[in-house]
């Protein structure tokens, strides 16, 4: 209806303005292209605070700026930092220093009572502001460590409260913050100061994340292991120039668990991705993408000027520094504009034009700008339609009216009515002036007559719960309402009806369920329902239209949870129903009322008693077991041992099992003679489950009716997937049927776990059949944790057991608050909530990453890794996909530092034949096709090698591990099948089998593989006699299959360097490097290889005869000398 009204008054507007519009065209604000969503905007002036700090005048200027939550620190030429509050923009605090100007100025970000300095003179302070205990800040570190030297960088590791400083001549530093919180003399246990490292150059900047701290300086990026005191350079070319580097946390969305990228400023408008451990990944080229217009700066300063859609040159710059900004962008400037990047897909998220910027400092989505002038700016990014509204908020009229003309492809979406209503924008018309601006008032009247309105479904949920007071959701997903319209005595009259009939209404609201399933549905269960339904006198029902229909998993939780309760108002409503139809009935009827009375008052009575005696025989029974369990010559035999529990399993059957079993066990024991053996619970289980839960004797009228209702079950039991005739399973059992002692329900969990896991050790048809039977009913009595261990060792290949545990697992934890989260489909939330639960317990943790995984999939699978080793590969394996599971495997070795890897993956493999399953996964998936890799008669293609493997870095660790011989060769032969060139060759070096490995490198024609460190090199003469043969041999193989690749064979990897050829000449060339020239002209005639070395392989040799015979002097008069020294010392 909302939506009716909205749609014919936006076309009476439409009609109205299309009467009003003047023949004659106005000017047209350009409008923004619809890639372009956000803005930047300055809302606050600063020019009051300089004003009141005197930072305005020629003779104090800032000089530096940082910024966190709380605080915006300005540095000043004077040695002060002015600490202001950022609510209300008040001072707080001024700390001086006679050391100099302030250069540098880092907020700590975890902790604000901390804060770095660093002064003209090299001085390094870190001050304790000790608010919080309202004293007076201190200074807890004083480093001296950069003297003389210009401080160009501060950097905080905010968990060892620590600083790492850089100065103009390549030294980095880092400065313990000796907290006073943790006690005097804290800050002497460790050295307070110490050198990281001395780089080439001036550092540019610095970043910490993890443990690595980033140094960036004039030509090169480096790493730095700050806990092993490692160092690697990021990437292998140089540069000459400030480029700035910074870390990119991954934890939003889909990349929660990944480690941090790394960026890297590079010549040319270009940007380095690399990850975490400096291997560069991608480059990302911005000169082009950066000839798109600017977008203009909304600020109240100057007049709002227009977006010119004119497109600019492409731009060549420096980026100085990078910072991580807002939520996954890169931010970067210079004296002229403010560049923003969002470098998951490449692309310019805005630039704008600002003038004589100096130095900016980021807080989320604020900018605080530092001008030559010594001015400040504090500007915001935000997208469109927020910036409309607090335009909106602040009565900027003709700029909100503005920025409305230049994006209207995000100001009409329906997206846009929660910030922006129609009747908000009805006033912004209404407060322009036709006279003063009539080109944004016609605009504006266009761009209102294309509003789409607000989703009509949300609108009427919103409206539907402002009708009432308040309203709550309980676990079951039911919306209980409190509303306000009934009178306090009206809602007491009626409180007893509407308990004893709100949970029966909440199974009428969702009785679609029982036609959906054809399986649960019974038809004597049915009939109940509907007479107990016609014959209810007063009808509950709360309409709740602002609730959409819940899930079938829901649903069925609603019908579990409130199953008992049903049963016992159904008790209560037939025996009342009983007493009031007494009155209307004749005397037979009555006589049959009457004695039906006194038999369930004499089963009321006799129910204590037996109940009691129950216990008591089950305690005894248990004991009984536990004591001849102790007994060696029973625990260590098989057979005695599962002669005892089958024994004790009866008692529990007949007490404890489920109700057709219950009922079995009673008519055994009035059927069989008191010297006749019963038969097992698990040796039976096929039996039970065809139906024949009772002996041959002469049943009793209960049992054969207890028999026919089963036999009406199975014959409406759905058919299995493969076709056949399959019982429906049994339900699980996660509750006691009866209360137990705490005593007797841990010796029932140990011998109802223990008798599970023996039957691992039988062999039997149907033992899966009866072990996924005892699971599903005993469940409640069971080790949780150990049953889970079971099914991983002994069930692998009986899924009907995993699913019925996790089943179990799903129904146990359906209450936990977590499902509530993950069920709004929210995985960053949902994965935050389990974090909260540590310490973590597998069983409990598995269900809800199985919930996780049936709602992301392998997004959900990537995320699991932080859970290890809790959940392990094997749980993750029995639970998703072979391709989400090697995805996982993936990230899990790769979380671990690469020392450690190796031996991490193999204390995974467990059983190790699991090494040649994951292999092969990892060959298969991801992978290029193995026609670009092997040619049709079996061997390598040309350059086949290069072609990239998705899991590379995974296979490269399985074929390392250690394995005996056989599995060596069987690895070897499955790279081969593969194509696996690189892995190939290892394993044939390992094998022995160098030959071969020769043969494939000859094959493939690349030389890297024989120079690299890890190159196959040949060791003796022969093998590069041998070499020189096969080369001399693929030669012209190879260049004939080249020759076809480029006349459109599409298997090329897309890689422009593809590394030397391996001939005779070059491999002439690295034997004569190793063996000396002559040996190599040698090894030539020997091989009958005739062969006309080029200028610069003649120039070489002969550089290195020339080089060989140096040597050769040099280590000549070396040895003399010693000799005489030798001689002399001993005269």
């Amino acid at each position: 209806m909302t939506a009716n009204l909205l749609k014919i008054q936006l076309t009476q507007r439409r009609a109205e303005f299309n009467g009003r519009r003047s023949p004659v065209s106005m000017p047209q604000i350009p409008v923004v292209p619809e890639n372009h969503s956000h803005v930047l905007a300055e809302f606050d002036c600063l020019d009051p605070l300089l004003s009141a700090l005197r930072l305005d005048s020629g003779r104090l200027k800032c000089t530096c700026l940082g910024v966190s939550r709380k605080w915006l620190a300005l540095g000043t030429s004077a040695g002060g930092l002015h600490l202001i509050q950022k609510e209300g923009w008040k001072q707080r605090l001024i700390l001086t220093h006679k050391e100099g100007s302030i250069a540098q100025v880092a907020c700590c970000p975890h902790d604000e009572d901390f804060i770095a300095v660093a002064t003209s003179q090299g001085l390094v302070v870190v001050w304790e502001l000790q608010l919080e205990r309202r004293g007076r800040p201190e200074r807890v570190s004083v480093s001296w460590e950069h003297r003389g030297q210009a401080v160009t960088a501060l950097c905080w590791d905010a968990s060892a409260l620590r600083v790492f400083v850089g100065d103009a001549g390549g030294k980095v530093s880092f400065l313990r913050a000796g907290s006073s919180k943790a006690g005097k003399g804290s800050g002497f246990v460790i050295f307070p100061v110490q050198t990281v490292t001395t780089v080439d150059s001036r550092v540019v900047q610095l970043g910490y994340q993890d443990g690595r701290l980033l140094v960036s300086s004039l030509s090169r990026c480096y790493l730095c292991d700050t806990e092993r005191e490692k160092f690697w350079r990021v990437g292998n070319k140089e540069r000459d120039g400030e480029y700035g580097a910074c870390f990119f946390p991954q934890n939003k969305g889909l990349l929660v668990g990944q480690p941090p990228l790394l960026y890297s400023a590079r010549p040319g408008s270009r940007i380095w991705e690399a990850s975490f451990n400096g291997e560069v990944l991608s480059t990302h080229q911005f000169k082009q993408p950066l000839a798109c217009p600017p977008l203009p700066l909304i600020t109240y300063r100057d007049e709002p000027q227009h977006y010119d859609p004119v497109p600019k040159s492409p731009q060549s710059i420096a980026f100085s520094k990078l910072l991580y900004f807002g939520d996954q962008n890169l931010l970067t400037w210079t004296d002229s504009a403010i560049y923003i990047f969002t470098p998951h897909n490449g692309q310019v998220l805005l630039w704008t034009e600002v003038k004589d910027l100096v130095d900016i400092a980021v807080y989320r989505n604020e900018l605080f700008c530092l001008h030559g002038s010594g001015r400040l700016s504090h500007l915001s990014l935000l997208s469109a339609e927020r910036c409309v509204e607090r335009l909106l908020r602040r009565e900027s009229w003709p700029l909100a009216a503005m920025v409305c003309c230049m994006f209207q492809h995000a100001i009409t979406t329906s997206r846009a009515r929660k910030a922006i209503p129609i009747d908000r924008l009805e006033h912004l018309r209404s407060q322009l002036s036709s006279s003063t601006h009539p080109e944004l008032t016609g605009q504006l009247e266009e761009i209102i007559t294309k509003l789409e309105p607000l989703d009509s479904a949300s609108s009427s949920r919103r409206s539907s719960i402002s009708s009432h007071e308040s309203f709550n959701v309980l676990d079951c997903g039911i919306y209980r309402v409190i509303s306000r319209r009934g009178s306090q005595s009206d809602e007491e009259t009626s409180s007893i009806i509407n308990h004893s009939t709100s949970e029966e209404e909440r199974l009428k609201e969702f009785s679609f369920v029982h036609e959906e399933d054809p399986a649960d549905h019974d038809p004597q269960s049915s009939e109940r329902t509907e007479a107990e339904r016609s014959e209810q006198g007063m009808q509950f029902h709360l309409p709740l239209s602002f609730r959409p229909k819940p899930p079938r998993i829901a649903l069925q939780a609603v019908r579990d949870s409130v199953s008992s309760f049903v049963k016992k108002i159904n008790t209560l409503q037939m025996n009342s129903e009983l007493w009031q139809r007494a009155d209307f009935r004749d005397s037979g009827h009555s006589e049959i009322s009457a004695s039906y009375s006194e038999e369930m008052d004499n089963e009321v009575y006799n129910e204590m008693p037996n109940t009691e005696a129950d216990m008591q025989a089950l305690r005894a029974a248990t004991e009984r077991a536990t004591s001849q369990i102790q007994d060696p010559l029973v625990l260590l035999d098989p057979s005695c041992l599962g002669e005892t529990l089958q024994e004790w399993l009866t008692v529990l059957q007949g007490i404890l099992g489920p109700e057709e079993l219950r009922s079995a066990a009673a008519a055994d024991s009035d059927v069989n003679e008191p010297g006749e053996e019963r038969s097992g619970y698990l040796n039976s289980g096929s039996e039970q489950q065809d139906g024949s839960l009772f002996p041959s004797g002469e049943p009793t009228e209960s049992i054969t009716e207890e028999s026919g209702e089963l036999e009406e079950r199975e014959d409406k039991c759905e058919m299995k997937p493969d076709g056949s005739n399959g019982n429906h399973p049994a339900p699980v059992r996660v509750e006691s049927p009866e209360p137990l002692p705490s005593d007797l329900l841990e010796s029932l969990t140990q011998l109802a776990t223990l008798h599970t896991e023996m039957s691992c050790f039988r062999n039997q048809e149907n033992e899966a059949a009866s072990c996924t039977l005892f699971l599903r009913s005993y469940f409640f009595l069971l080790d949780q944790e150990r049953v889970r261990r079971m099914c991983l060792m002994c069930y692998q290949d009986q899924p009907e057991v995993q699913s019925s545990f996790i089943e179990a697992m799903l129904e146990l934890t359906q209450s936990s608050k977590v499902v509530e989260v993950i069920q709004r489909g929210d995985l960053l939330r949902s994965l935050r909530s389990l974090r909260e639960l540590q310490p973590w317990s597998a069983p409990p943790l598995l269900a809800h990453l199985h919930r996780l995984y049936q709602k992301h999939g392998e997004a959900a699978v990537r995320s699991f890794t932080q859970f290890y080793p809790t959940i392990t590969p094997a749980d993750v394996m029995t639970m998703a996909q072979q391709s989400h599971f090697l995805a996982y495997l993936d990230n899990l070795v790769q979380s671990q530092t690469e020392e450690h890897r190796l031996s991490f993956l193999q204390c995974l493999l467990e059983p190790e034949s699991l090494r040649q399953d994951w292999l092969e996964l990892a060959l298969t998936h991801d992978a290029p096709q193995r026609c670009d890799t092997i040619s049709p008669d079996g061997h390598p293609r040309w350059h086949s090698h290069r072609f990239s493997w998705g899991y590379g870095r995974l296979l490269s660790l399985l074929i390392r591990l250690p394995a005996d011989l056989p599995s060596k060769q069987k690895m070897a032969e499955c790279c081969r099948s593969h194509g696996y060139w690189t892995g190939y060759v290892f394993l044939c070096c390992e094998l022995q089998c160098r030959e071969e490995a020769l043969s494939t490198i000859c094959q493939l024609d690349d030389i890297s593989l024989l120079e690299e460190v890890d190159g196959v090199v040949p060791q003796t003469l022969e093998e590069w006699k041998l070499l020189i043969r096969l080369s001399q041999r693929c030669s012209s193989a190879v260049d004939s299959e080249q020759v076809a690749g480029s006349n459109g064979s599409g298997w090329s990897n897309g890689s422009a360097d593809c590394g030397g050829k391996i001939n005779p000449e070059n491999l002439t060339l690295m034997l004569a490097r190793t063996a000396g020239p002559d040996r190599a002209v040698a090894v030539l005639e020997e091989c009958q290889v005739h062969l006309d070395l080029s200028p610069h392989s003649k120039l070489v040799c002969e550089l290195l005869r020339v080089t060989e015979t140096r040597q050769r002097a040099m280590i000549q008069t070396m040895l003399e000398r010693c000799d005489r020294f030798l001689w002399s010392q001993h005269a």
